[in-house]
């Protein structure tokens, strides 16, 4: 019986040390310490075939800071209207949205089934 006791013991402290070396939370990240003064931060993110939101809003003549992420699949992102095109490769960009008006956002990398209807709006105010 001690056996069985000091294997399932031993078992249990293995499985400890191997989770807490590998599932560690990573230390989250302050991304507005990040930002210059009078910067905002839009932050955009894609998943299979759609976007985290129908619409985004941001303000005219407010100096942006874009993140873009995949969640899952290989995405990309273009703003039309403006120069923005963003992937994996390139996640982030400033731009100052000086005109307002809506803006048609959509997957700039060939994903799949769903690519076609993988819109968005991006509306200036």
């Amino acid at each position: 019986m001690k056996w069985i006791l000091s294997t399932l013991i031993t078992i249990a402290c293995a499985m400890g040390v191997y989770l807490m070396a590998t599932s560690l939370p990573e230390k989250p990240v302050d991304e507005a310490s990040e930002l210059a003064e009078g910067q905002e931060l839009l932050k955009i993110t894609a998943s299979n075939f759609e976007f985290d939101e129908k619409e985004y809003h941001v303000k005219a003549g407010t100096n942006y800071k874009v993140k873009f992420a995949n969640k899952l699949g290989n995405h990309g992102l273009e703003i039309v209207g403006t120069d923005v095109e963003l992937s994996k490769d390139a996640p982030e960009t400033e731009i100052t949205f000086d005109k307002p008006g809506t803006y048609e956002m959509h997957c700039s990398i060939m994903c799949g089934q769903g690519h076609a209807t993988m819109k968005s709006t991006l509306i200036v105010e």
